[in-house]
């Protein structure tokens, strides 16, 4: 592990609604850090989104809520800027006490879906495309934040406007200072159609990376947002009549010599990309769990509103779940365009590689790509709604064999609590429990 540079650092780990979770140790700390890791119950990575125990759970006292060890992983520390005293975050990952991967922290979940690329000898490669808000939540209800230049309230989106951007230059040039300092590499940013909507793109990388980045994104954002008045918020759908945050993933695979597998030198692709789009496609509808894991992320699902909500795929078409971009066709690629801004991104990796590993491994064949507005076809469509997507998600066959099943188990457990705790609670104030913690 590099050497730390504080006095404190954080130690942290993704629970199921990507909520990181940890301690704060002081920097005498490391060493025995790097040697010993450090003990924390297994429990803790499977909590609802309150950060409550989950009924029944087996990690709980059927088994004396047992430790597991933490242990860095090759991320490394990274400085959290926008907090007032200097100090660093290490990431980890959790371990069974006999050293093996825990496979109900999404990490590992994760890690063991690449593996079953790296066994062929490939890397995956990936990008997230991130949308989110900036509110103003002082108030009983979420309000767009104020204009900084003119202190009016805004009052509509600016989709790609440059305008919209500078009115928060401010902001956006701590997160671009503050994600530099941290190794979260940003590609661009963009003003998108809802009110206070922006969108980050991150760079196409290593795809664990690209997890961990995503992940310490939002963590960044909430953080430089309060540093500024503001809160930030990846929720699915801010506002009713307004848009939904959504996030798209590309990916590609990579051989042992640096040759994108999905690439045949014309437009169309490989018979790997096909059988990668297949798996994504079988497992797409029970993977609805994972795309949208919250009760409010449902509201994003509607005809026309930019949400895929019919499985399909096609070349060049925003209006299919799966599309398969133009351009070099040495970059050919597949994008993921299903999950809400809400998702934890090592589930929706290792949901979406999963699936695809599973698709090339059987050789599955894909339903021939859609033409035109996806909205008007009749196909198939993702569960209805946030119950069916965790029963589908709990008896599907091809999700077993997509994604460990501790993690499966766990994740089942904690939506079915959360969904008969959010009954009690009225829609209109949902928003208090997921604004900063999705």
């Amino acid at each position: 592990m590099e050497p730390l540079h504080y006095r404190t650092f954080r130690i942290g780990v993704s629970d199921l609604n990507g909520q990181i979770r940890g301690k704060r140790l002081p920097s005498a700390q490391a060493a025995k850090l790097e040697t010993d890791g450090a003990r924390m119950p297994l429990s803790v990575l499977n909590v609802d989104i309150w950060g409550h125990d989950i009924d029944g759970s087996p990690l709980v006292f059927e088994t004396g809520d047992p430790d597991g060890i933490l242990r860095p992983t090759e991320r490394g520390p990274m400085p959290l800027p926008w907090l007032a005293t200097p100090s660093e975050a290490v990431p980890m990952a959790m371990f069974n006490e006999d050293g093996t991967p825990f496979l109900g922290d999404p990490r590992q979940a994760l890690s063991s879906v690449l593996d079953r690329f790296a066994q062929r000898g490939w890397t995956v490669m990936a990008a997230t495309e991130m949308e989110f808000t900036l509110v103003d939540d002082s108030g009983d209800a979420l309000m767009p934040p104020l204009d900084p230049r003119s202190g009016r309230r805004l009052m509509s989106g600016e989709i790609m406007g440059l305008d919209e951007l500078d009115t928060f230059d401010a902001f956006f040039t701590d997160v671009y200072e503050g994600a530099e300092a941290m190794g979260i590499p940003i590609q661009s940013m963009i003003s998108e159609c809802g009110i206070g909507q922006f969108e980050v793109t991150l760079n196409h990388q290593n795809a664990m990376k690209a997890a961990d980045d995503a992940l310490y994104f939002k963590f960044l954002l909430r953080g430089i947002a309060r540093k500024h008045g503001l809160a930030a918020t990846f929720m699915a759908k801010p506002y009713p009549e307004d848009a939904g945050n959504g996030m798209h993933v590309h990916f590609s695979v990579v051989d042992e010599n640096g040759k994108n597998v999905f690439d045949n030198g014309g437009p169309e692709g490989t018979e790997i990309l096909q059988q990668a789009v297949a798996g994504c496609l079988q497992a797409m509808r029970a993977s609805t769990l994972i795309f949208a894991p919250h009760g409010p992320s449902y509201d994003r699902f509607a005809p026309g509103n930019h949400a895929p909500t019919s499985v399909c795929w096609a070349y060049e078409n925003r209006t299919s779940a799966l599309r398969i971009p133009g351009g070099a066709y040495g970059a050919r690629r597949i994008e993921h365009r299903v999950a809400g801004g809400d998702i934890n991104p090592y589930l929706m990796l290792a949901a979406v590689l999963g699936a695809a590993i599973e698709g090339i491994e059987e050789g599955l064949t894909p339903p021939d790509p859609i033409e035109g507005n996806a909205y008007d076809l009749d196909l198939p469509h993702l569960a209805d709604g946030w119950e069916a997507a965790i029963d589908l998600f709990a008896t599907d066959p091809f999700i077993t064999r997509c994604l460990p099943q501790q993690l499966i188990d766990n994740m089942v457990m904690t939506k079915r609590q959360e969904l008969r705790e959010l009954a009690g609670i009225p829609k209109e104030d949902h928003w208090k429990t997921y604004l900063e913690r999705v």
